[in-house]
């Protein structure tokens, strides 16, 4: 039997990874109690995709989520705030409650599996060259400067660090978010790559064109 309890929920329109960074401006009165009742137990609330609607009315959110703990707080005197997060746990809303003040549901931790070793050293090696690939052309196309260190050596620290960086359609981000353990997220995310990279193509070849302008045959 699944280990449920409750939680306060905050639906979103981005997903939200383990270790990623979270930076939010709290200014609807539900959710002003919601995070300062977070703040003052100390503790985290789930961060869920929204399917339908929108985080100001009513919404229909995805089950699988992730909890966010605050890591910094800037009030203001008219009661909003902004506040810093930071994912932690990836959980699965069993059932969402209608009688709280702000959104809330039954969850539960849904710890992401490891899978086999083998396979996962094979897809790093498949999945590091064509990050590094994507990113900097995605820099060169965007004229960005992004910092990019060694990726990491663990797969499943990979496989969150490609989902973060990744600047795919939020569906996509939940496909990964969902999958139950590393080596279906690192999967995905080389199918992902294999897109991505075709698309980049295609808008660099469209780029190029409109700078030469177009051509013609000599006839």
């Amino acid at each position: 039997m699944a280990d449920l309890h409750e939680m306060r929920l905050f639906p979103l329109g981005t997903v939200l990874f383990p270790g990623m960074v979270l930076p939010l401006h709290i200014f609807e009165q539900r959710y002003r109690i919601m995070i300062s009742e977070c703040i003052e137990n100390n503790e985290p609330f789930g961060v869920v995709l929204i399917d339908q609607g929108f985080a100001e009315g009513p919404a229909k959110s995805f089950q699988i989520g992730t909890t966010a703990r605050i890591t910094h707080v800037q009030p203001f005197d008219d009661g909003r705030m902004n506040i810093q997060s930071v994912g932690y746990q990836r959980i699965r809303v069993a059932e969402f409650l209608e009688d709280r003040p702000y959104p809330a549901g039954m969850v539960e931790v849904m710890p992401i599996a490891t899978g086999e070793p083998e396979a996962i050293e094979t897809l790093m090696d498949e999945i590091k060259p064509r990050l590094i690939s994507y990113l900097n052309r995605l820099m060169e196309l965007t004229d960005t400067d992004l910092e990019l260190d060694e990726l990491p050596d663990d797969g499943l620290a990979l496989a969150l660090f490609a989902a973060i960086t990744m600047p795919v359609p939020m569906r996509d981000k939940q496909d990964i978010l969902e999958e139950p353990d590393v080596v279906s997220m690192l999967r995905r995310e080389r199918d992902l790559l294999k897109r991505e990279l075709v698309l980049l193509d295609n808008m660099s070849a469209t780029q190029d064109q409109s700078r030469t302008g177009p051509t013609f045959s000599a006839n």
